[in-house]
């Protein structure tokens, strides 16, 4: 075989995308779109954030959750949340999904009804990563 590994120029990774975006929609037989950017705001001072985008199968991806460091554990968090859901519902989302490192929002996430699903550790690097989900 005379296959050989190359590095893609921009409108080639536009090009393997397309066709992984045909490809799908033999699997993928609706379109859904939206997505969430909210903010909690003390006066006029950002103290926390979250950012989620719809993706296949009515589902919410949660990428960034954060709260200032002292907001924490005063129901900022769960206010972010409680949000987030409730759009996600008005965007016809079914389930939410997020990921945090052990040091972020386990217990937070888990005390939201959130299930973790899956982790991995990575021992030589100290870290492991864990994915939750909640049906809404």
């Amino acid at each position: 075989m005379k296959y050989k590994v190359i590095e893609l120029n921009d409108s080639q990774v536009e090009d393997i995308e397309s066709r992984l975006e045909q490809y799908d929609k033999n699997h993928i037989t609706y379109e859904i779109q939206g997505n969430i950017k909210i903010g909690v705001v003390d006066e006029e001072k950002l103290i926390a954030g979250a950012d989620a985008d719809m993706t296949a199968y009515k589902v919410l991806y949660v990428s960034t959750v954060f709260v200032d460091e002292d907001y924490r554990n005063n129901k900022v968090g769960t206010k972010l949340m409680t949000e987030i859901e409730k759009r996600a519902k008005l965007l016809g989302a079914n389930m939410i999904r997020l990921d945090t490192f052990n040091w972020q929002g386990r217990d937070f996430y888990r005390s939201l009804g959130y299930e973790e699903v899956g982790f991995y550790e990575n021992k030589d690097d100290g870290f492991s990563e864990h994915f939750f989900v909640k049906r809404i």
